[in-house]
């Protein structure tokens, strides 16, 4: 999946002192509010006094181009994670966390293709792998979700039948006249009560 290396442009080959000031024209074309033209003019005019030589305008514009699908992609999965927070309910979590995974592993592929480095590509691989294992431990947890809340449902309706021979058995008792040593031992027959 390595792309082959391109050749480095001037905005890139310009000296660690000179980054504050791509980092400045890069901040005011994301803020979309001067034209490229006077961003570039002014960031020559930035280098020039470094005594550093004139950005091309083909290289600021490539760079502007890859920042603006940057910047684009980032507002786009804004958008889409705006829309997904909604519809994420804690009954529906474990769903979700495999959408979500998906997401992920679609974003890790979108960048495999931009990775330059085998350090990059090996960090987007581990990132792959935590994502199945974070998907793993989601199905995990929902299967023992679904166990206990079935143990409990069980539970409730026992106690609620037991209540309810409780309350039968006493009502018969009371209008039968008898003991409470016998109603205890009718209710033990039906449900397994112990005697109080």
């Amino acid at each position: 999946m390595a792309t082959e290396r391109r050749v480095l442009s001037s905005l890139e080959m310009l000296p660690e002192e000179c980054q504050d000031d791509v980092v400045w024209a890069l901040a005011r074309l994301n803020e979309r509010e001067r034209t490229q033209t006077d961003i570039l003019f002014e960031l020559n005019d930035r280098l020039a006094v470094k005594g550093y030589g004139p950005i091309s305008k083909s290289a600021f514009s490539r760079r502007s181009v890859r920042l603006k699908r940057r910047a684009d992609r980032l507002a786009e999965r804004d958008a889409m994670y705006a829309g997904m927070i909604e519809r994420i309910t804690p009954d529906k979590m474990a769903e979700q966390d495999i959408i979500l995974g998906e997401l992920l592993k679609a974003l890790i592929d979108e960048f495999a293709d931009e990775a330059s480095s085998a350090k990059e590509i090996k960090a987007l691989a581990d990132a792959y792998k935590q994502t199945i294992t974070a998907q793993n431990l989601s199905a995990r947890l929902k299967t023992m979700a679904k166990a206990d809340a079935k143990a409990e449902a069980e539970a409730e309706a026992e106690a609620k039948m037991s209540a309810q021979v409780d309350k039968a058995v006493e009502t018969i008792a009371r209008a039968k006249g008898i003991t409470a040593e016998t109603a205890e031992a009718i209710k033990a027959q039906i449900l397994g009560v112990k005697a109080k």
